[in-house]
This record gives structure tokens, C-alpha cells and sequence, in this order.
């Protein structure tokens, strides 16, 4: 890391730029990677990477500025980056168009407790309030979707606003930080002498007391059906690691919240499956008898308890502990038995180190939740017939079969999504990059920071038609920076989770969820990478082998496009079956 002194020291000038305190400030604080769009509202700081770039201290590890296509895919993979590495992920964007585009990444990363810090070109403050060109007031735009919105007025006070930005970032529930910054603040000049020295930051985490563990410790012993609910940011390998303990010694069933499901090696015998969209049946129910839900890192919202029905608001029928480490989250929907305001790792830590209970009322229970979870992941019904010429159970089987492990999957929404959240088997921490605020167009351009940021992982992306159109382009990035993420794109001609929605609420009413699409294969072949169209099953295997060498061997992205029968919406249900079963009801 570098110290202070060196980063503020580095050119011979007797001054600094306020571009060149933010570059100054981003190295102190160990960035090594921003994603962003330029822009003409933040050119000193585009100007202060070039001096960056070639000061000799900097030349083996300079900060790489990775160019989007458009601000979404920006946002989006500072996100990725974010939720891959536990630091904040660094986008910057100009004002305007490019703070309204990012501001889909910003959301994504509040919903799923994401550290990430996005800086946005302002208009100078000799013309704010002016309505001048572009202008935004940020904290009024960002006021609900961030958990700190300020403008740095004067470069003299940069390093105290960017420090901050990433104690807030990290600490507590990790989230996201905006800052803007207008353009005369960005070219003031700063004397050397009077910069102040700052050091890297630290995070910030709350822990239990041994009063709240031996409390724990208690109603764990004393329940018969309990149950473990993980969830939320903040994780890191030593948490998951301390974790897997806790269930192993206290022989405990382990579930995950809505997208969070590489929180526990879902190989592992503990594993029950994951709690949200689509959810097992028989964990849903077997979380509503329980006695005792240990919730550590979730929020409990909407989509973890299946629309506030598995647990009940305000006060479920289970007795409830919940964890988290945003003490303002604590109480906000549900008033548990317990409330524990801790860090993920510092809570897993404190789990790990409790006594092992005598565990014979529940320890059954593990077994049986294991084997509801591997009858829940049998082939899907609906290729029962063989009438289907593309089966995506096996597709998901055939790809589960090749990658290794520690392989990066990624997706945005979509019913295309569920194929993968249902049969994939997670492996250890971080596997899984996917949206839990349910945006679109995130798959790409997580796939390819995943892909930028872990060079030697293999990335899969799982692409909707409807989902890859928002943020497709972003292909281009993958093929400068040869990024090698293999895409498996679902082509089924519609917007399928609206039009789903759509045929169980007006069924044969279609309106809006029709796609008319090019040829994505063609397009992948165009932007520099590979592309092929599967149609058939046994197509798949052999196509798949092909991407993944392509991938490899050039570092570049390959595409695989998945053709098949809108009829196939989800794994349980054919969009004609739901049709039919509305008509019905009618």
C-alpha cells in the first residue's frame, strides 16, 4: 500500500490539482481498478490517471480506468467488483445523462449491501443552481438510494470527503457513496504543504457481547425444529469458513436468502437450499414450523420470506434471531426474539467459538432437509414428454459438469435466471454475482468484471434476450480488455417473467412482452468474440466445450445463443400450463 506521503508527493510541483487530490486519495486508499464512461465535466481527473499512469512508482501497478459503452454497464460492474472483492467498487461518470444512467448500478448496490463509491462530474459552482447545463442536484436524486450523498466544494478538503466516502462505504451495512464534483473544484490548485496527510481506512464493524452469544447459545439449546437463514454483504472467506463450523458442530440445516446462495458450498450436507423466488416448497414449510429461525445477514424483505408470508410481520410465529449489521435494520419490519447488531465475520467468528449443544432433537432434521433439497433439483417435469428439443435442466447439468468449482456465474433478471438458481450448485464464496434488487441488464457486465477482476476464474453468464439488449454493447469492453466470460444467452422471443405475469393475470391478452431480436451468435462474432446457436440438447455439450476453450485460449468472450419454445417459462410451470390454470379461474 502506498503511504501518504509518496502518493502526495509524487510530481515535483509545489501544488495540486483537485483532479489530482482524487487521484492522490484513490491510491492512498488502495483502488486499483475504476469503471467509468468520460466525460468532459471531470477532465482533471481523466488528466491526473495519465500523470498516474506514468509516474515511474506506478508503472507495474498503475490504476487501470476500464472505458464502458454506457454509465448502466459502469455501475453495474463497479457493483460486480464490489460484491467480488469486499472493497468498494470505483465508477466515475459525468453529469446529467451519465449520473441518471448510473443510478440503476447505485440501487442495485443499496439493495444487495454493496461497498461501492460513484463520482460524477458537476456543473462548477460559479453555475449551480442555475439550471446550467446538465445540472443535478445529487442529494436530492440519490437521497434514498445511497447511504451518503455530498459535493466536494473545495479541493483543499477532497481527502477528508473521499475518506469518508469509503467509512461509509465499508462500515456497517456496506453500501453505496456518491460524490460529485464540480468542475472549478477539480482544476483549484492546493499547495503541497498545506495537503493533509490521511491514512488508508478502516472498516467498521459491530460485535456481539458474550451476554448476546451465551443468550443465543440458550434458545439454541432449548429449541426442537431450528434453522439458518444467511444473507447480505459484508461476508468474506474467513466469515463462510467460520460459519461452515457452526453448523457442523451444532449440526444445523443452513439455508440462503434470495440470491446469496454461494454464502454455503451448496455440495455441503448441511445445505437445504435457497430461500426466494421459486423457493422448495418443503423448506418454505419447514421454515414456517420451525421453533427458532437464526436469520444472520439478511434483511428479511420481500423476496427472502415469499412476500412476508414465511415469516409473518410484525411478529412471526417462529421464534426469531435476527442478525445484521445495520442496528437501524434491526426492528424495521420484524420484532425478533433477539436482535444482534455484528459484522459478518465478527458474528461467524463468535458462532464458531460457542460450545457444541447436545443436538439430538433437531440433528435428524439436517437429512432430511438435505435430501427435500436434492428431490427439489430432479429433472424438471415439463421434459417429461421429450417433446422439447432443447432441455435446460440438462443444459444447466451439461454446464455444471465442465466448469471447475470456484467458477464465477452470473446473471441479471428474468425467468431465466430460475434454471440456474435452482440446479446449479454454488461452490465457496463468491460464486454467485447476481441482482437482489431484480435489475435488468446486469449480467454482462458483471460476467465481465468478474472476468477483469479474476482473470484465471472461469466467468458464466446466464443472459435473458430482453435482459442482454439493455447492456449488450458492453461486449465491446470485454474484447479490449480481453476479457474471456462465456455467455449463455436464452432466446425465447419475449419478455418472459412479464409476460408470465401477464397470462396468470389476463391470460391471452398479450400486449408489450413480444421481442423481435438479431441474430446474438452474428453480433457476438462482430463485437471480436465467438457466437453460436444451440437448438437441440445435444448441441449443448459440444458448443459448451468449444466456448470455454475459445474463452482461454484468446481471452475473449464467447457466446453461446440458446433458441427453444417460449412455452418453457420456469422449471415447474409451461407458460400454456399457467395460461390454462388462469383461463380457469376466470
Amino acid at each position: 500500500m502506498s503511504s501518504p506521503t509518496n502518493a502526495l508527493n509524487s510530481t515535483s510541483s509545489a501544488s495540486r490539482s483537485g483532479g489530482q487530490l482524487i487521484v492522490d486519495a484513490l491510491q492512498i486508499h488502495g483502488v486499483d481498478t475504476i469503471f467509468g464512461v468520460p466525460g468532459e465535466s471531470y477532465l482533471p481527473v481523466l488528466d491526473a490517471l495519465h500523470e498516474h499512469k506514468n509516474n515511474e512508482s506506478n508503472i507495474k501497478n498503475p490504476i487501470r480506468f476500464i472505458i464502458n459503452r454506457q454509465e448502466g454497464g459502469s455501475a453495474f460492474m463497479a457493483e460486480a467488483y464490489g460484491k467480488l472483492t469486499g472493497k468498494p467498487g470505483i465508477c466515475f461518470v459525468t453529469r446529467g445523462p451519465g449520473a441518471t444512467n448510473a443510478s440503476i448500478g447505485v440501487h442495485t448496490a443499496y439493495q444487495d449491501s454493496t461497498p461501492m463509491i460513484l463520482f460524477i462530474g458537476q456543473v462548477g459552482n460559479d453555475f449551480v443552481e442555475r439550471e446550467a447545463f446538465q445540472e443535478i442536484d445529487y442529494r436530492r436524486m440519490y437521497g434514498q438510494m445511497a447511504k451518503w450523498v455530498a459535493q466536494i466544494d473545495r479541493a483543499d478538503r477532497v481527502h477528508e470527503y473521499v475518506a469518508r466516502a469509503f467509512q461509509v462505504a465499508t462500515s456497517g451495512r456496506p453500501g453505496p457513496v456518491v460524490l460529485a464534483l464540480p468542475e472549478d473544484m477539480l482544476s483549484q490548485l492546493v499547495e503541497v504543504d498545506k495537503i493533509p496527510q490521511v491514512r488508508h481506512y478502516q472498516t467498521v464493524q459491530a460485535a456481539p457481547s458474550n451476554a448476546q452469544m451465551n443468550e443465543l447459545s440458550s434458545r439454541l439449546a432449548a429449541a426442537k425444529r431450528p434453522i439458518v437463514i444467511l444473507g447480505g454483504g459484508g461476508w468474506n472467506k474467513a466469515a463462510c469458513d467460520n460459519l461452515q463450523r457452526f453448523a457442523e458442530q451444532q449440526k444445523l440445516p443452513i439455508s440462503c436468502a434470495f440470491r446469496f446462495q454461494d454464502l454455503f458450498d451448496n455440495q455441503h450436507p448441511n445445505y437445504a437450499g435457497d430461500v426466494g423466488i421459486g423457493i422448495n416448497p418443503k423448506l418454505a414449510e419447514r421454515i414456517k414450523q420451525a421453533d427458532l429461525v437464526i436469520a444472520i445477514g439478511p434483511r428479511l424483505g420481500e423476496m427472502t420470506t415469499s412476500g412476508y408470508s414465511i415469516l409473518e410481520a410484525p411478529v412471526p410465529k417462529q421464534s426469531l434471531i435476527h442478525i445484521h449489521a445495520d442496528a437501524l435494520e434491526l426492528g424495521r419490519v420484524y420484532q425478533a426474539d433477539m436482535l444482534i447488531n455484528s459484522g459478518m465475520p465478527q458474528i461467524a467468528e463468535a458462532l464458531a467459538a460457542l460450545p457444541t449443544l447436545d443436538s439430538s432433537a433437531w440433528q435428524a432434521s439436517v437429512e432430511t432437509a438435505r435430501a427435500d433439497y436434492i428431490a427439489n433439483q430432479a429433472p424438471s417435469p415439463i421434459f417429461q414428454n421429450n417433446t422439447h428439443p432443447l432441455n435446460l435442466w440438462q443444459v444447466v447439468q451439461e454446464m455444471s459438469a465442465q466448469v471447475p468449482a470456484d467458477t464465477i456465474i452470473t446473471n441479471g433478471a428474468g425467468n431465466h435466471t430460475t434454471w440456474a438458481h435452482r440446479y446449479y450448485r454454488y461452490g465457496a464464496m463468491r460464486t454467485q454475482l447476481a441482482p437482489t434488487s431484480g435489475a435488468m441488464g446486469y449480467s454482462v457486465p458483471s460476467g465481465i468484471a468478474a472476468k477483469i477482476t479474476h482473470p484465471e476464474r472461469t466467468v458464466i453468464t446466464f443472459a435473458g434476450d430482453g435482459e442482454f439488449m439493455m447492456n449488450g454493447q458492453e461486449l465491446a469492453t470485454a474484447v479490449q480488455y480481453r476479457a474471456g466470460v462465456v455467455i449463455i444467452l436464452f432466446n425465447n422471443g419475449m419478455f418472459g417473467t412479464i409476460r408470465m405475469h401477464q397470462e396468470r393475470e389476463f391470460p391471452n391478452r398479450v400486449v408489450g412482452t413480444e421481442l423481435h431480436n438479431p441474430d446474438f451468435a452474428a453480433l457476438a462474432r462482430a463485437y471480436g468474440g465467438s457466437g453460436e446457436v444451440v437448438t437441440h440438447t445435444e448441441e449443448f455439450g459440444p458448443a459448451l466445450q468449444r466456448a470455454l476453450a475459445f474463452s482461454r485460449e484468446n481471452s475473449l468472450p464467447a457466446l453461446i445463443e440458446l433458441r427453444y419454445d417460449g412455452n418453457l417459462i420456469t422449471p415447474g410451470a409451461t407458460l400454456e400450463a399457467i395460461r390454462q390454470v388462469a383461463l380457469g379461474n376466470k
